[in-house]
């Protein structure tokens, strides 16, 4: 059979946990061959020991990133045909209480990164015959939260930054797409379960699927949306939330 990313090249930030990490073992079981970017240290290393599967380590924050990222895909790749901006991080602070330093360091990452790497990205992907942008957002884009207003606001303007993408790259037959993860079992929120196991279990029991999300989840519609049959697909939104949202105020 054939693999669905067969001799495709793809960058994915945030790859060393979680939603990132089985993208990344997913694209590569697949066929791409994977450039994968996280913070530098042991947990990078570890991820990604013996399975082939290229990494970078550095903040996506980085003055030099987008540079850096970009040479080091073209160096080990050969090039991009999938950017698969992943890399985020979650604040819970009320407006009132939240600091200059936590705004900016939330739009920072999730949104200001994302921008300046898919810009450095854009010719590689313009030269490829199947480029692909994959964007992570969250059902936070959409609605919101007690203490989520930096969270929110940045995963709204992944949404908007995703859809002008999609306008600007269509002509090149670059698509530009864009997930909404729901409740996701991965690092950055296993801590506060594990710590709270009513969250976790409200969280379960507010999808209409009534469990919990797993990464491999949320992994199997990024294959898709950089696959050959997600090609007619841009500009467009999946949520991936066992029905969270069709009910998150409830």
């Amino acid at each position: 059979m054939t693999k669905r990313l067969a001799g495709r090249r793809a960058i994915i930030t945030g790859a060393a946990s979680g939603i990132g990490l089985a993208t990344a073992h997913l694209f590569a079981r697949e066929g791409a061959v994977v450039l994968a970017v996280d913070l530098p240290g042991e947990k990078l290393v570890q991820a990604f020991e013996g399975s082939g599967i290229r990494t970078h380590g550095q903040s996506v924050t980085d003055s030099d990133a987008p540079d850096q990222i970009l040479a080091a895909a073209r160096s080990h790749l050969g090039g991009v045909d999938i950017l698969f901006n992943n890399a985020g991080i979650a604040t819970n602070s009320l407006v009132e209480r939240t600091s200059d330093e936590d705004w900016d360091q939330t739009l920072d990452v999730n949104l200001r990164a994302m921008f300046r790497l898919t810009r450095a990205a854009i010719p590689d992907l313009k030269a490829s015959a199947a480029g692909r942008i994959i964007n992570t957002a969250s059902v936070m884009a959409e609605g919101s939260g007690m203490g989520l207003a930096a969270y929110s606001a940045s995963k709204s303007g992944v949404q908007g930054f995703t859809r002008a993408l999609a306008i600007e790259l269509g002509k090149y037959h670059v698509t530009a797409n864009w997930l909404l993860p729901g409740a996701i079992r991965t690092g950055m929120t296993q801590g506060l379960w594990d710590q709270r196991p009513e969250i976790a279990e409200t969280w379960a029991n507010k999808a209409v699927l009534r469990r919990l999300g797993e990464p491999d989840d949320i992994a199997k519609v990024a294959l898709f949306l950089a696959s050959d049959d997600a090609g007619f697909i841009t500009g467009q939104g999946l949520c991936v939330d066992g029905g969270l949202s069709l009910r998150v105020g409830g």
